[in-house]
């Protein structure tokens, strides 16, 4: 792409992604998650039981799925998410955690969510 130095052309190239996202969300629902320590451990834990008990990424009606880690905001759909998270179950990522350690969950390295993207 060309670079532009003009304010309202890129004004207008913005616009175009701030619809886009509008559509894509417009009708639909989104899970926020916030991940309050993978700023520091650099994986994000995504939560599919709980108790013994189907939950998370279970159970969830969402659409979508938003991870948010500090001022990054990761979009993607519950079916893409699943789709990473899968192959993981019962492998050495899938482990113990969340509050009081109550859940299972798979421990994904955040490089690795942005990079499936």
């Amino acid at each position: 792409m060309k670079h532009n130095n003009d304010f309202q052309h890129d004004l207008e190239v913005g616009q175009v992604k701030e619809r886009e996202l509008g559509d894509l969300l417009e009708n639909k629902t989104i899970e926020v998650k916030r991940d309050l320590i993978a700023k520091d451990t650099g994986n994000v834990f995504i939560e599919y039981e709980c108790r013994g008990a189907p939950s998370g990424l279970s159970t969830t009606k969402a659409d979508f799925h938003c991870i948010a880690v500090e001022h990054l905001f990761i979009i993607l759909s519950t079916d893409k998410l699943k789709e990473i998270v899968r192959p993981y179950i019962g492998t050495k990522k899938d482990v113990v955690g969340g509050d009081s350690n109550l859940s299972r969950g798979i421990l994904l390295p955040l490089k690795q969510l942005i990079d499936t993207l």
